[in-house]
């Protein structure tokens, strides 16, 4: 049975990857930005450590991106680590370069506003507390840059003022990129975990159905032998009556077939489970299917196209898949039988099957319910067939949809995933 398949990256690996991004976009900038200052504005920095800063930084950061190319499980302490070291190479860089009066000094707030959207309660207080102090000292001790709080003439905009400008728009620029980012995994994991709830609480519908199926052959076999017995009897009671003898072996051949069917679903449900599924045509197989079908259906006008494409449609399929496709088939005949259309197509990854009858269409008030609950689209049906047919083709990785055809009828695809022989 296909399952989802697994994140390539857990979160706290994704966010390692993220925090390696955005630790290398600002240390590029921060070395830009040194470098103007040195060379245009002629900053009074402390040059060989301010450069030895970026250089570890980005060090630290080559060392990351070879830890992630390993196997090894990323855990909430690693990339709390991380945003340490962020903190103490951002600590070492305002130190040498103003102190609180550098216009970066707010960029402290990058990392705490990282860690307090992906690591745990504990650990963003760390990060917080670690921010905040290393702002506080650096109040107090720095080499200051002359630039930084000096004014020209009689402008009210000056170095300091611009450079807070600027970092405003870095630090919004990066968190609304890493929060997004953090967001768009959220709410795919949520749909990951939405779809496997769905598909449990199908698969438990599938097995109550099952159970009530197995109980139900189980129950009817008893009344069954009664009426075999008694319609016997009946019919030695009535040797003098030919057309009543008639009517009571009509009864018994009907008995005999509801048992012989009961038998065949025992069986058949036996050989499923030990089956293993197996690859054929889609062009085979679907011809296959629909010529039983008009067996049982020799009352439908059908026609049947299939695309003339270069290479083989293969398709694994099994005794189920068949039985899906013909509830569809049977649907579709119900609502009209005559000039149904089966098309059959497929691509690089999927085989498509539109079935399309020209009956009444699909009531948009329940066109989203089908398949998903019990609901039917006939007046006396259960929907317990079109239920399980959608059970079925997705337990293959495929899906069902049904639309309303512009001109009359319904529409409904069946999207399969293409297999390999």
């Amino acid at each position: 049975m296909p399952t989802a398949l697994p994140l390539p990256l857990s979160t706290p690996s994704r966010n390692l990857v993220r925090l390696t991004i955005v630790r290398g976009i600002t240390w590029t900038g921060f070395l830009i930005a040194i470098i103007v200052g040195i060379e245009l504005l002629h900053f009074e920095l402390e040059v060989t450590a301010v450069i030895g800063v970026v250089v570890a930084m980005g060090l630290l950061n080559v060392l990351t991106w070879w830890r992630l190319a390993r196997p090894w499980a990323v855990t909430h302490a690693e990339n709390l680590l991380h945003l340490l070291a962020d903190l103490v190479g951002l600590s070492l860089l305002f130190y040498f370069a103003g102190g609180s009066t550098n216009p970066f000094i707010t960029y402290y707030l990058v990392p705490v506003t990282i860690a307090a959207a992906t690591l745990p309660w504990h650990c963003a207080w760390i990060i917080a507390a670690v921010a905040m102090g290393a702002y506080t000292l650096l109040m107090f001790s720095y080499h200051p840059v002359p630039q930084f709080t000096q004014h020209y003439g009689e402008e009210t905009v000056n170095l300091h003022v611009l450079g807070m400008w600027l970092n405003f728009a870095l630090s919004a620029g990066l968190v609304t990129f890493f929060i997004y980012k953090m967001a768009h995994a959220l709410r795919r994991r949520e749909q990951a975990l939405s779809r496997t709830r769905e598909a449990a609480l199908r698969n438990e519908q599938v097995l109550a159905v099952a159970t009530q199926a197995a109980g139900t052959a189980h129950e009817l076999g008893t009344p069954l032998s009664t009426m075999a017995v008694l319609l016997s009897e009946m019919r030695e009671d009535t040797r003098d009556d030919e057309p009543l003898r008639q009517d009571i072996d009509l009864l018994r051949r009907q008995v005999e077939l509801c048992k012989s069917r009961l038998r065949h679903l025992v069986e058949s449900a036996d050989r499923r489970r030990m089956a293993e599924p197996e690859h054929r045509d889609a062009r085979d197989w679907l011809t296959g299917v629909v010529q039983r079908w008009l067996v049982l259906r020799p009352d439908v006008s059908h026609r049947l196209e299939i695309a003339e494409q270069r290479g083989t449609p293969w398709l694994t399929v099994d005794a189920t898949l068949d039985q899906a496709l013909t509830n569809l088939l049977n649907n579709a005949a119900d609502a009209n039988p005559n000039d149904i259309h089966i098309t059959l197509d497929w691509s690089a990854d999927e085989v498509t099957i539109d079935i399309r009858d020209h009956g009444p269409g699909v009531a948009m008030a329940i066109a989203d319910q089908l398949g998903e609950t019990f609901v039917s689209t006939k007046s006396k049906g259960l929907g317990i067939g079109l239920f399980l047919t959608h059970a079925t083709i997705n337990r293959f990785g495929g899906g069902v949809s049904l639309y309303n055809h512009p001109d009359g009828g319904t529409l409904t695809e069946v999207i399969l995933p293409r297999g390999r022989p």
